[in-house]
């Protein structure tokens, strides 16, 4: 074989060496290795490893290798204690214990940690000769190195255990309930000091779980009270070795977790260490309880260079407590639940390792009695799970503080304070008025206050049927709740709100009513001067008065339609006095209250306007046009037959005088007909000034089929007054005569025209017994009762308030026979008399 090709093989073997150690040294933590048992005992008190955090001098330490029966290869265990990079550890700080053997495999191996001691390696290697020799000089030759590696390997443990826990968590929460992850996983992160990528919690709850395990590289946190646990080099003569882990990935959270980097930079750091029959390999120790279990990254080698497992155990420094404290501290808790949760941070050790135990929230009774309470962290609830069944029926005060205390290690440390409220008697009252007014239909939020709030268990509502409804609802305060109620079945009526307390046998009830969805109110329009106005939105026939200006309004009593988006109202008068008007100018603002007629209340916007013109009406005439006479004696003035003419005269009030351009209109109650009388097309007329007569003529304006209720307002400069009152328009039937038979027991007959205009017909004024017309009556004869001494009375459809007479002439009872009876006088026909105008 030629020198080249001898030469070319070496270096093909040179790195499939080193590809495969990379590969190796790259890999992640999960081989299995071997368990020991370790326990620490100081002064009387023994604990298992997994509660010690750091050894002291003095210390006993006691450790047992746990092998299988079955186990071939003989393995040396070997403790180490160091004092620095920079002072090599005496041969006496190195102890052997063979497992093979008897004595070894049954008490193990106990040592008392020498003073001076800052470090402790536990070595397992394979039986050889020179092993145990080779080790100490090893460590004894560069002992920097093993003090780095304990550094990393210490670290890189804690922050595993951080990492496991947040894993282990995920992964039970996504088994028992995915839908939890959203609301748990950033309880657990920071509990641990994890980063959770927040995009994974908007997935669907199936796919959350395995997004929030993605990277873990880069899931831990920099966390300052783990890293000064394994801390020991910060000056002297060992700054070049710290900054030379300051160029770890340990310094450099984000990129790779401590642990995962730890594999690499013990890979370097021990492949330095080759003897002819050695090669160190780092190992992870998880503790639980008193067991140690070792995790490999490198399948061991039981050829030439054997493996050495090297792992750290708790460095010898002095206790640092857990910095623990509360997330809110002006939070107040309920120490009477059930399961009480003290949110606290800063320390996920204290949630991933078992180094603080034993604790407690210590409170004191009312009586000074001091109580101690369960405490056991719970890093997916974020804090201490507080056990309060030790209370029992205990007297505490209505406020009071609790700690949490507990052993860090073997040293007791103090966590923090709490305030904490005991469950007892208080008034429940809505936070604002309007919390005691519900909408049914939509869902409503109220707002309860009391003295705290922290001891709600349960809230419900009962509607008027006794019905449950449901209830969401959340502490916004110490002491107020925010209640959402979903009220779009529930019934009207009054609704009974129940809030039950921890430790309370009976709920407080709070009286609540909910109602029909009010209208809505947008704004109440008036004119300066004026005792009324128009209030604008709707349902407005629930509006019972407005209130303004000490004033109180209500609805007109000639309400046309209900339903409208407008409502008038109108000054409610006080006593005999004249009707007040509220003391406004045109462009005030001011608000109103309008008060439905259940009780509530709302606020609405006033807006003032111009001032109306006004005018009074002085007197008014009806002239009889027609040639065919009705024989009907109307009894009102105020009612105008439809063939006839209205003069009316009006004084002018506001402004004082007429202009030339001023006119009247005339228009039916609905609006519906409408006619406008000016100077212009000779309807109006000036008397003077500030008097002005018109003309009115019905059957002009409105035609013949026009009836009912007329007004008139004035209109000024286009500015339109208050609509006023006129006559009502009636139409006349044309009445002939009466005949009535010889026998008083006969009803009359009476003929004419028209006759379906007569709403009923009576023999007295006061229409007792009245014969009513069918509505729409065709014929021209009519059966009426037998006249009265007074004649005969009737009601006209169009207004059938006024009793009006027949001016028909009423026959003589027939004379008996023996007897000439004189021949009876016509009387005259009476006619619809016309009123003279008064004098202004």
């Amino acid at each position: 074989m030629s020198l080249r090709l001898c030469r070319w093989l070496t270096t093909l073997a040179v790195l499939a060496v080193t590809s495969a150690h990379a590969a190796a040294t790259n890999a992640p933590f999960d081989l299995q290795g071997p368990t020991l048992e370790a326990t620490v005992s100081r002064d009387k008190t023994t604990l298992p490893i997994a509660q010690v955090p750091h050894l002291a001098e003095g210390d006993k330490l006691w450790i047992k290798a746990d092998f299988p029966k079955s186990q071939s290869e003989h393995y040396l265990l070997v403790l180490s204690f160091l004092r620095g990079p920079t002072n090599p550890p005496p041969k006496n700080w190195f102890f052997k214990c063979e497992t093979w053997k008897r004595a070894c495999m049954e008490k193990g191996l106990t040592v008392t940690v020498p003073e001076g001691a800052q470090q402790a390696l536990i070595f397992l290697a394979p039986e050889d000769g020179g092993d145990f020799k080779t080790l100490v000089n090893a460590v004894r030759g560069r002992p920097g190195a093993f003090v780095r590696s304990t550094q990393d390997l210490n670290q890189a443990t804690l922050d595993r255990s951080r990492l496991e826990r947040y894993l282990t968590s995920i992964r039970h929460l996504n088994a028992a309930n995915p839908a939890v992850l959203k609301d748990t996983t950033p309880l657990l992160a920071r509990s641990l000091g994890i980063r959770v990528d927040e995009k994974c919690l908007d997935r669907l709850p199936q796919l959350q779980a395995p997004c929030l395990m993605q990277g873990q590289e880069t899931l831990i946190l920099n966390d300052g009270h783990s890293m000064s646990i394994v801390e020991a080099l910060t000056k002297g003569p060992a700054s070049d070795l710290v900054m030379a882990a300051s160029a770890t990935p340990q310094a450099n959270y984000g990129y790779y977790s401590p642990y995962l980097a730890s594999l690499r930079d013990l890979g370097r750091l021990f492949d330095s260490f080759r003897v002819a029959n050695y090669q160190y390999i780092p190992a992870l120790a998880t503790a639980v309880d008193k067991e140690l279990t070792l995790t490999l990254n490198t399948p061991p080698s039981f050829q030439n260079p054997k493996s050495v497992l090297v792992a750290a155990l708790p460095a010898v420094e002095q206790a640092l407590p857990p910095p623990l404290h509360a997330v809110s501290p002006k939070d107040i808790y309920c120490v009477r639940k059930d399961r009480l949760v003290l949110p606290v941070e800063g320390a996920p050790l204290v949630f991933a390792t078992e180094y603080a135990h034993h604790t407690v929230l210590r409170v004191a009774g009312a009586n000074g009695e001091v109580i101690e309470l369960p405490a056991m962290a719970d890093a997916t609830q974020g804090g201490f799970l507080i056990d309060t069944s030790p209370l029992g029926n205990a007297s505490l005060a209505d406020r009071f503080r609790g700690s949490l205390h507990g052993y860090w290690g073997f040293d007791k440390f103090n966590g923090p304070g709490f305030q904490l409220v005991n469950t007892h008697s208080q008034t429940w009252a809505p936070a604002s008025p309007d919390d005691t007014s519900l909408i049914i239909g939509r869902a409503n939020t109220i707002h309860l206050q009391s003295g705290s709030v922290a001891c709600i268990d349960r809230i419900m509502v009962k509607d008027p049927t006794g019905k449950e409804l449901r209830v969401d609802w959340s502490p916004v305060k110490a002491n107020e709740v925010e209640i959402n109620l979903a009220l779009q079945q529930a019934q009207p009526g009054a609704l009974t709100l129940f809030v039950s307390q921890f430790g309370s046998p009976e709920p407080h009830p709070v009286e609540l009513r909910a109602y029909p969805e009010a209208g809505r109110f947008e704004s109440f329009t008036m004119h300066e001067g004026e005792s009324h106005g128009v209030l604008k939105g709707s349902r407005l026939a629930d509006v019972a008065a407005l209130s303004l200006k000490g004033l109180e309004f209500v609805p007109a009593a000639d309400m046309a339609n209900p339903e409208s988006d407008q409502l008038r109202l109108e000054v409610k008068p006080v006593e005999a006095t004249d009707t007040p008007a509220p003391s406004l100018q045109q462009g005030d603002a001011a608000k109103a209250k309008v008060t439905l007629r259940d009780g509530r209340s709302y606020a609405v916007n006033v807006a003032v306007a111009a001032p109306r013109p006004r005018v009074e009406l002085v007197g008014k005439s009806v002239q009889v046009v027609s040639g065919d006479s009705s024989n009907i004696q109307l009894a009102s003035e105020n009612q105008l037959p439809q063939d006839a003419q209205l003069i009316f005269s009006v004084r002018a009030k506001s402004p004082a005088i007429f202009s030339r351009d001023a006119n009247i209109e005339v228009a039916s109650a609905d609006e519906a007909l409408s006619t406008t009388l000016s100077l212009a097309n000779r309807t109006l007329t000036l008397a003077d000034s500030k008097v002005a007569v018109a003309t009115f003529d019905p059957t002009k304006a409105f035609g013949f089929s026009a009836f009912g209720p007329l007004k008139f307002r004035v209109v000024h400069k286009g500015v339109a007054g208050d609509w006023q009152p006129l006559v009502t328009l009636v139409r006349l039937p044309v009445l002939k005569g009466l005949d009535c038979p010889s026998d008083p027991a006969q009803s009359c007959k009476l003929t004419g025209v028209n006759l379906f205009l007569v709403d009923s017909v009576a023999s007295n004024p006061d229409f007792k017994e009245p014969v009513a017309v069918p509505v729409g009556f065709p014929g021209r004869a009519l059966p009426v009762p037998r006249p009265g001494q007074g004649g005969l009375y009737l009601k006209l459809r169009d207004d059938p308030s006024v009793v009006n007479v027949a001016a028909l002439v009423v026959p003589e009872p027939p004379a008996p026979p023996a007897q000439a009876s004189p021949a009876p006088t016509e009387q005259p026909v009476a006619t619809a008399a016309s009123a003279p105008i008064p004098n202004p």
